[in-house]
């Protein structure tokens, strides 16, 4: 039988790349045996158990970086025979302190892995193409008393070892529309505020990790700043659905912010939320200002991202803070029992 579609998406031992494939296995077309899910892995065996167990006969995957595997993941899509093609490009380091100690290497895998992929997508004439960029591309910028638009770009400190994820992130926007404007390439670029809730991996010491670890260990909230940087947070389900937006609605070539912007807040405020509301009360806040050098923080910032732009295409988010905390507490219980794989 011909396939309506087939996904190559990057990354997908990831918690987004991971929730994309998921969500692509519930769907009618894919349990009807219309949708090929092909999943690029540099460590196979850090596939989610649950992707293959719902995966059947229609998931695959290709072993290798996306820097280098665009042969691989050519032979892969042609050997599907579908109708349409699409890439969705999730793949990008996500630890705080690789970023500081391996700048080189982080830069490197964020803009060859993209400009791969983007050639990828022109060579084998891809139908649509979806690139997972950063918050953090905005950079220091100053609170203009209301949302930023995703052109409103503020200035990234080039000295700084911790730049290189936004300057790389930004590059590959940049390549994104170039591919677009030169070579007709259907990109279009889903600008993410932090995510998480559903779909969080057990490995994960982001922030709001670390906040909901102190609530299940009933422990004080220690902060390690002064929590002043201004955060912009989205539930996992409502990026998906995002990602799907942008990718069959959205406009080639064109960036749009995936945010929330009912949970915009300083660190500080989603501590002391997280302190009163979801541990009910039970723990406090406590700040240890340490020194940052080695520690991954990004610099404070003032970003309050527009969903506006997004939102014109009918998309609209769900969740508040708080019931993304609970799905992350429910997430947590179920690596403790042993019930999902403690991937990192």
């Amino acid at each position: 039988m011909e396939k309506r579609a087939v996904y190559l998406i990057t990354g997908i031992t990831g918690q987004i790349g991971g929730l994309l494939a998921k969500e692509l296995m519930r769907s009618d077309e894919y349990l009807r045996g219309e949708i090929d899910v092909i999943g690029l892995v540099r460590d196979v065996s850090r596939l989610d158990a649950d992707i293959l167990t719902m995966g059947k006969d229609s998931f695959s995957w290709v072993e290798g970086d996306c820097r280098t595997a665009k042969a691989a993941c050519g032979e892969a899509l042609n050997r599907s025979r579908a109708q349409k093609k699409y890439i969705i490009h999730c793949a990008a380091p996500t630890a705080s302190a690789y970023m500081v100690f391996r700048p080189v290497e982080t830069a490197d895998s964020i803009v060859l892995g993209t400009w791969n992929m983007l050639e990828l997508a022109k060579d084998y004439k891809i139908d649509g193409m979806v690139y997972l960029s950063s918050m953090e591309v905005y950079g220091q910028v100053a609170d203009l008393g209301r949302p930023r638009r995703e052109e409103e770009l503020g200035n990234i400190p080039l000295e700084a070892s911790r730049s290189c994820y936004p300057m790389a992130k930004r590059m590959a926007e940049f390549y994104c529309h170039s591919y677009y404007q030169e070579y007709g390439v259907p990109v279009k670029t889903a600008r993410l505020a932090q995510t998480f809730g559903k779909g969080v991996l057990a490995g994960d010491n982001r922030v709001y990790m670390q906040f909901a670890r102190a609530v299940k260990e009933k422990r004080d909230i220690v902060l390690r700043t002064k929590g002043l940087s201004m955060g912009n947070y989205c539930a996992s389900e409502d990026v998906i659905n995002a990602i799907y937006t942008i990718l069959k609605r959205g406009k080639d070539g064109e960036v749009y912010n995936v945010t929330n912007e009912t949970n915009t807040m300083t660190i500080r405020e989603m501590a002391e939320l997280v302190a009163l509301v979801v541990a009910k009360g039970e723990i406090g806040v406590r700040t240890e200002v340490e020194d940052g050098s080695g520690t991954g923080y990004a610099p404070d910032t003032n970003l309050r991202m527009s969903s506006e732009k997004l939102r014109k295409l009918g998309w609209k988010p769900t969740k508040k803070l708080v019931e993304m905390y609970v799905d992350v507490m429910h997430e947590i219980s179920a690596f403790q029992q042993g019930k999902r794989l403690s991937q990192s």
